[in-house]
Order: C-alpha cells, then structure tokens, then sequence
C-alpha cells in the first residue's frame, strides 16, 4: 500500500510538533486525520494540507471522546495505518511536595491514559482492517531519558511512555503492528518558549538554552512512517545539537 492510500491520524495536530508532523505526513503522501480539543487550530492545519486534512475534534483524557474519534475515523476511512499519539500536557514546575494532586491527574491524564486509551482504540481498528496492520508512534521527550528540576510529573509520564511504547512493540509483533517512539529535545514550540529566554537547570542556574526548528522533528515522524511494516524504529531521538541532555549540562 503506497502512503497516497494511507491514513493517519494525529493527536494535538493544532500546533507545534502534531502540526509539523501533520504537514511532513502530508507531503509524504499520507491522508490526515487531525484531532485535539480546539477546533480553529486544526482548521489551519487542514487547509495547508488541502483535500488530505480532515478534522475531528477530541479529548484524548476523555474515554467517549475517544471512543467517537476512532468510530468516526473507521466510519469515514475504513481503516487506520497510522497514529501518531503526540497530544501532551504540562504543569506549573514545582517541587515534588508541591506539586497540586490536581496538576498531576492532569498531566497523566493526556500525557499517558490518553495515549492509552488511543493505542488500545488504534490496535482495535488495526487488527479488525484487511489489510491487517499499522503503526503507532508516541512522542516521547528527552525527559523520558533523564529529567528537568521541578518536572515531576511531566517526567514521570514520559518515562512510562517508553514502557508502553515497549509494551505494544512487543504485543503488536502477532497484529503485524509496529510502535515506535520519537523524544524530541528543545524543538523551537511554544512549550519551549521558556527556554529561549532561560531555564532552569541541575545546579541552580538559569541558562538560555538551544532550540531547532520543529519541521525536522515532523520530518522525522514522516520518515518513521514510511517504513514497511517489517521495519521499526524503535526510539529515535532528535535534538538541538548543543541541547544540554548529554550530561544535562
């Protein structure tokens, strides 16, 4: 099946790195289905991206939000070939004992049960298909490799991403199902905005730190998915190159 044929869908596809990847998809050929919970940034993103964007509005934290999202998708497409699970959340930086119980309900409600719950919906839809099969990538972060102060459940979301990315490889091995995971450091997004005027770092300091242009990143999301289905990448981390993750400084 050639990517002309291929549907995707992204999640968070409104701005920063879902956009990047939505409009790298598109130029590869892919059909995009794009989701998030607000409607005017998907908009956008659809008439770059012409006949082959198509909007549906969701929130992946809410179960029949995303139930609605994959009947609609399976519905209108017929299938699901790809999902790039990249919607993600954020909390004020704190430390760990004052954190709000509700800024950490919060964070592991988008940034983990809602890729869980979009994976268990994708895997359904892909195994039921003919032909059976697809891929699914999850944006992790370098924070899923060594965290930031003050991040906690930012971090500790990220790093359960890696043990569910490695999870459905392993189950989706029998479904001809592929997962993989992109971490992606300092791409020049609004969440990153901080870092261009200085953030804090491990010893106290605040540093400005590098940033890259999210197209390279949605580049990459495009070049994972156009591999055969015998092919994965299973981590892939993209970075600005004098990024302080290496050491962490």
């Amino acid at each position: 099946m050639n990517a002309s044929n291929r549907i995707a869908l992204v999640t968070g596809a409104g701005t920063g790195i879902g956009k990047a990847a939505a409009l790298a998809l598109g130029e590869a050929g892919f059909t995009l289905v794009l989701t998030g919970r607000r409607r005017e940034p998907l908009d956008a993103v659809a008439a770059e991206l012409g006949d082959k964007g198509h909007v549906v509005t969701a929130d992946v934290a809410d179960p029949p939000s995303v139930a609605t999202l994959f009947e609609t998708v399976a519905a209108q497409f017929g299938r699901l070939d790809l999902l790039f699970n990249n919607a993600g959340g954020w909390s004020p930086g704190a430390p760990i004992e004052d954190i709000p119980l509700s800024d950490w309900h919060h964070v592991v409600n988008v940034n983990l049960t809602g890729v869980f719950l979009c994976t268990q919906a994708a895997i359904r839809l892909m195994k039921a298909q003919d032909p059976k099969g697809g891929r699914i990538i999850n944006n992790g972060s370098i924070s899923a490799h060594a965290p930031r102060p003050f991040t906690a459940p930012y971090t500790a979301t990220k790093h359960a991403i890696s043990g569910l990315t490695k999870q459905v490889a392993l189950e989706g091995r029998a479904h001809n199902i592929a997962c993989g995971q992109i971490d992606i450091g300092n791409a020049d997004t609004d969440m990153a905005a901080k870092m261009k005027s200085g953030i804090i770092q491990p010893n106290g300091q605040i540093m400005v730190e590098p940033t890259f242009d999210p197209a390279h990143a949605g580049r990459a999301v495009a070049y994972m998915a156009g591999l055969p289905l015998d092919a994965n990448v299973l981590t892939m981390t993209i970075m600005a190159t004098n990024a302080p993750f290496v050491g962490r400084g």
